[in-house]
């Protein structure tokens, strides 16, 4: 009788901890996912910067700032510093697009409109990753709350995740609206 319930609480154990094992590695999935989508926001910026700076060459100190945002995010950092960070590049890339809003040429062209689609789209895939990261921390955090799987995760030494919520700012997209005839350049 001792023998099936220690055979029981051992099975019990081990279910428990490839559970929290399981939704620990679907928290580092997630959060690759996000890390995958802030590059390709990251690889675009240049090309942007590039095509503002063809029709806008005197607006230098904006292009610096935008470049020193997107240095800035690239950086390893904690999550809270690299949610300043990317906060910090939001709002650079908001100033550059308005800016484009001044020149009419660059609105029309096609390769702004392009990079510009590319952006929104980007920008539109982060959020879902961030909502789904943040959904898979949550209810692996669950899981290391609530009972028996506590006891597991105490004794494993699981410990909780960090969290990259931005606020409503940082998550609106970056856009100007492009209007008239494009042309390729």
């Amino acid at each position: 009788m001792a023998v099936v319930a220690a055979t029981a609480v051992v099975l019990a154990v081990v279910w428990l901890y490839n559970r929290l094992v399981r939704a620990r590695v679907r928290v580092d999935e997630a959060w690759a996912q996000v890390a995958t989508d802030l590059q390709r926001r990251h690889d675009l910026i240049p090309s942007l910067v590039g095509v503002v700076r063809g029709y806008a060459a005197h607006e230098s100190e904006l292009f610096e700032e935008v470049t020193r945002a997107r240095a800035a995010a690239l950086g390893p950092h904690p999550p809270e510093e690299r949610r300043a960070a990317e906060d910090a590049l939001t709002d650079a890339l908001a100033r550059l697009l308005l800016l484009a809003e001044s020149y009419p040429q660059l609105r029309a062209d096609a390769v702004f409109g392009d990079l510009q689609t590319e952006l929104a789209a980007t920008e539109d895939r982060l959020a879902f990753a961030r909502d789904f990261a943040a959904h898979r921390v949550a209810r692996y955090h669950e899981l290391l709350d609530a009972f028996p799987s506590v006891l597991v995760a105490r004794l494993f030494r699981f410990e909780r995740r960090p969290t990259f919520v931005a606020d409503e700012h940082a998550r609106a997209v970056p856009t100007a609206t492009v209007t008239g005839p494009r042309s390729a350049t």
